[in-house]
């Protein structure tokens, strides 16, 4: 097929969560995850893994853990607000196509989990000043840092080879289920399931509020002008 630029990947890399049941060879595979490893890593570690599961039956068992994560999210979704930007109509495809694939997550023909890796540090903890220490508390939060750029790149190089894909959280809900079916050791934490198959439906455009609302120039409230 023939290669688009990068910008139309990003404007049209929609989440896609229906696929044909068509094999997408591992040739093809292996190119989506080259992009991932072009990434930005904090520290250049390379720390992340990826688990790419094919077999039906392992198949069946992640989607099964994920159906569980699926119920949590529908009593969590049940009295929520939909967000201004959305029409009713299309808020009610978004969540249509969400619950879909809390019943299909298996039929995708890939699944594929991103992770990362705890590296280490080499010797003694330093002693840190308490405020620093108190910083580090942070860690947590923006250690998704060093593997949500690959799934970035995952989504985009899906596009570009005209595969359909979308980033999921749920299944850590069940985290300890999942690494178990997978053979993950201790020290390998999920960041993202990703199903990856040819779309039943069609990529873009992605519609978002304009730049101007959500950008800022110098300090909060003073609105970029695009």
């Amino acid at each position: 097929m023939a290669e688009i630029g990068l910008f139309e990947a990003m404007h049209t890399a929609r989440s896609l969560r229906r696929f044909k049941p068509d094999p997408v060879p591992d040739d093809v595979i292996t190119k989506v995850l080259d992009a991932a490893i072009r990434a930005p890593s904090g520290s250049n570690q390379q720390s992340w893994e990826f688990v790419i599961v094919k077999d039906a039956a392992q198949r069946k068992k992640i989607g099964a853990v994920y159906q569980k994560g699926g119920a949590i999210l529908k009593a969590l979704y049940t009295d929520r607000v939909k967000p201004e930007h959305m029409s009713e109509d299309t808020y009610k495809k978004l969540m249509a196509s969400a619950y879909y694939l809390i019943d299909h997550m298996a039929d995708a023909p890939v699944l594929l989990i991103a992770c990362l890796k705890q590296v280490p540090m080499a010797g003694a903890p330093p002693k840190l000043p308490p405020e620093v220490a108190a910083a580090m508390k942070s860690q947590a939060r923006i250690s998704g840092s060093s593997i949500y750029p690959a799934v970035q790149n995952i989504i985009l190089a899906c596009r570009g080879l005209g595969l359909g894909t979308v980033l999921t959280t749920i299944h850590t809900f069940f985290e300890d289920e999942v690494k178990q079916i997978l053979g993950l050791p201790p020290e390998v934490q999920t960041y993202a399931l990703m199903p990856i198959g040819y779309p039943q439906g069609k990529f873009g455009p992605i519609k978002r509020r304009p730049v101007s609302e959500v950008a800022y120039l110098d300090k909060y409230g003073q609105h970029w002008k695009s």
